[in-house]
């Protein structure tokens, strides 16, 4: 488990909280840049990210020149096991509303290759890839990637990343990647694992909604069940987990209910 307080923030709005987030994207990416010159992040998919990026790459807002572009390696959490031109995929995303609007080269951008037929093998290819980069740069932490900071979001049915609930992924501990089958979607998944998760100097959540509401109160407040509930299985150790959510999604929580 993580040795530092977790940190839970409630904003207003889904507006507050992407303003909220944007000005952690900048600081952490920034003194990252500042310490060693590169910076790193895993990059999260769902809808929640959108107004994040839009706020990150306003040419007249407040975090786009704080921004180390040219410094920054970009990674992703997860993706659908789709080619990166199709509508669901993370990577498109983040293409269209992030990285093709900054000064960011073709090789600062890491993603998973899950165009490949077989979804394990396109795992196993993103871990080599995560060995070479991190292994490359010492920006390894007992043998895992240390990320600067990863965005994750949380679904309404605990899950995050692509750790769902009854998957065994969720107890992974060697693999750094892998491909879990989601029943739910009838789908593979490629996603990080709780150790890569969990080696991070810091993981920020984004959550918001009323749908969210019943789900976050069970994954803070309730008992440790990770197999119902995935989230809980996220604990940085050294590192920062800074939630952030919006009042919606933070009715449940009893520190405001």
């Amino acid at each position: 488990m993580t040795d530092r307080p977790r940190v839970v923030r409630v904003l207003p709005e889904p507006g507050a909280l992407a303003r909220a987030a944007a000005g952690e994207v900048a600081g952490r990416l920034e003194a990252a840049a500042r310490a060693r010159g590169l910076a790193t992040i895993a990059l999260s998919g769902g809808s929640t990210p959108r107004a994040l990026h839009a706020l990150l790459t306003a040419e007249d807002g407040p975090f786009r020149a704080r921004i180390p572009w040219t410094a920054t390696h970009f990674f992703w959490g997860d993706e659908r096991h789709v080619p990166p031109d199709h509508p669901d995929s993370n990577y498109r995303m983040a293409w269209e509303t992030l990285l093709s609007r900054v000064p960011v080269a073709a090789t600062q951008v890491h993603r998973i290759p899950a165009e490949m037929p077989d979804a394990d093998a396109a795992a196993r290819a993103y871990e080599v890839e995560l060995r070479d980069v991190f292994g490359a740069r010492g920006l390894l932490a007992e043998g895992r990637p240390r990320f600067d900071l990863v965005l994750l979001g949380m679904g309404a049915d605990g899950h995050t990343a692509s750790l769902f609930p009854g998957t065994a992924v969720v107890h992974e501990t060697g693999r750094w990647v892998a491909a879990p089958w989601v029943p739910k979607l009838d789908a593979h998944r490629i996603t990080l694992t709780p150790p890569v998760l969990n080696a991070a100097a810091a993981v920020l959540f984004l959550v918001a909604g009323q749908d969210k509401a019943e789900t976050l109160r069970a994954v803070l407040e309730g008992p440790t069940l990770p197999d119902r509930f995935p989230s809980q299985v996220v604990a940085p150790t050294g590192g920062d987990l800074v939630w952030l959510v919006d009042q919606a999604a933070a009715a449940r929580l009893s520190a405001i209910g």
